[in-house]
C-alpha cells in the first residue's frame, strides 16, 4: 500500500464541522439534536458499545496501567467538540475513569499549532494519539510512524492520506471514523426539493482535499441526473464572500460539502444567498444549520465514540491498528431548516426531521 510521507502536513484543511456540523455538547453519553451534535438520531451508549471491544474485569482496570491518550482537535467547533466528547465517554466507559487520561489540545485552526501539537504528543510518548479533523490527522501521521493514530471527522483518508491503493484499512499506524454521509442520497435530496434546479453551484476550499473528494462525487451523481454544475472555490475564508456572491447570479442551487472552511463562514453565506432566494444543499448539520435548507445529517459524538471502542482495541485488546478498516456512523437523518424553507417557500416531506434550534 502506498502511503507518501506527509511532510510537515502539507495538505490543509481547516474545519469545522471535517465536516466537520453546528449543535451543542453534552457531557451525557446518549446524544441527541440538543446533546451532541444535533442529529437527530438517538445514540444510546449501551447500543454504541455493541462492539469487538468487550472490557473485561482483569484487563484494563486490574492491570494498574494508565493509558495515556493525546487528544489532537482541529479547532473548536459544536461537531468536532461532540467527537471528542463521543470518545473520552467511550473510553472512560471501558477502560474505567482511572485508568485512562487525556491531554486535550487544540490546534485553533492553524496548521502550524497542530504540528506542533503532534509532535509534543510524540516526545511525550503518549499511549495513543485522537486526531480530531483532517489537518489534526494529517499532522500527526508526520510526527510519527509508531504511536497508534485514531482519527475522527475525517471524511476520506485515502485523500487525507494520499493513498493511492486504498483498501478500506491504511496499512500504517493509523485507522478511525469518518464523517462522511452518502454523497449520492444527499444529491437526490437536492433533486427531491429543487425539481426545477438546471445548474447547481458546487461551493468549498480549494485547500480542503476532503472538500474536492466530496465535490466530485456530487458532481458525478448530478451528471447522472442531467443537472449541469459549476465549481466556485475559495482558497481561505477571507475569499469566501467574493466566491458566494459570483455565484449567486449563476446558479439555481448552491451544494456545500462538510468544508471546514465554508463551516466558519455560514453568517457570510446565508446572508448573500437568502436575500437572492438561492437554496443550499449542506453536506453537513452545521452548514445547513447555518444557511443550507436540508442535509444528511450523522452524530459526530457517534463517530468519536466508535474511535473510542477502537482505541480499546487496539491497546487492551491488542487489535493491528493497520488491518481495522474505517469506521463510519451507523446512521443518517434527512434534516431541515425550518426557518429557511419557510423563507424560501420550500415544502418539505414528511420524512425529513428539523433542525432544532
Amino acid at each position: 500500500m502506498k502511503l507518501k510521507k506527509v511532510l510537515a502536513c502539507s495538505l490543509t484543511a481547516a474545519m469545522v464541522l471535517s465536516l466537520a456540523a453546528c449543535g451543542s455538547s453534552s457531557s451525557d453519553s446518549k446524544s441527541t439534536a440538543s446533546t451532541a451534535d444535533g442529529s437527530s438520531a438517538v445514540a444510546d451508549s449501551s447500543a454504541a458499545s455493541d462492539s469487538s471491544a468487550d472490557p473485561s474485569e482483569d484487563s484494563a482496570a486490574d492491570s494498574g496501567k494508565t493509558y495515556r491518550i493525546g487528544i489532537l482537535q482541529q479547532l473548536e467547533h459544536p461537531a468536532l467538540d461532540a467527537a471528542t466528547e463521543g470518545f473520552q465517554d467511550a473510553c472512560k466507559e471501558l477502560f474505567g475513569e482511572d485508568n485512562v487520561s487525556f491531554d486535550v489540545q487544540n490546534g485553533q485552526g492553524e496548521q502550524a499549532n497542530c504540528a506542533t501539537i503532534a509532535n509534543n504528543f510524540v516526545a511525550d510518548n503518549v499511549d495513543l494519539i485522537l486526531a480530531n479533523a483532517t489537518t489534526a490527522l494529517q499532522c500527526a501521521a508526520a510526527a510519527t510512524d509508531q504511536i497508534p493514530i485514531l482519527g475522527t471527522s475525517v471524511t476520506d483518508y485515502a485523500t487525507a492520506l494520499d493513498i493511492s491503493d486504498w483498501t478500506g484499512a491504511t496499512g500504517v499506524n493509523i485507522s478511525g471514523t469518518s464523517d462522511l454521509a452518502p454523497i449520492d442520497k444527499q444529491e437526490d435530496m437536492l433533486v427531491e426539493l429543487l425539481p426545477d434546479v438546471k445548474t447547481v453551484g458546487i461551493l468549498y476550499c480549494s485547500a480542503e482535499p476532503n472538500s474536492e473528494y466530496q465535490a466530485k462525487l456530487f458532481e458525478a451523481a448530478l451528471e447522472e441526473d442531467g443537472i449541469a454544475y459549476k465549481e466556485f472555490t475559495a482558497a481561505d475564508s477571507n475569499e469566501v464572500q467574493s466566491v458566494v456572491t459570483a455565484a449567486v447570479s449563476e446558479v439555481d442551487a448552491l451544494y456545500v460539502p462538510t468544508d471546514n472552511t465554508m463551516a466558519s463562514s455560514t453568517e457570510i453565506i446565508n446572508n448573500i444567498c437568502l436575500p437572492e432566494k438561492l437554496p443550499i444543499i449542506a453536506g453537513e448539520q452545521g452548514i445547513c444549520t447555518g444557511c443550507g435548507i436540508a442535509t444528511l445529517s450523522i452524530s459526530y459524538y457517534d463517530i468519536g465514540y466508535k474511535a473510542g471502542q477502537m482505541a480499546y482495541d487496539i491497546l487492551v485488546n491488542g487489535a493491528d491498528i493497520t488491518t481495522m478498516a474505517i469506521e463510519s456512523a451507523p446512521e443518517v437523518t434527512k434534516m431541515y431548516n425550518a426557518a429557511i424553507c419557510e423563507e424560501l417557500g420550500i415544502t418539505v416531506p414528511d420524512d425529513y426531521t428539523a433542525i432544532e434550534e
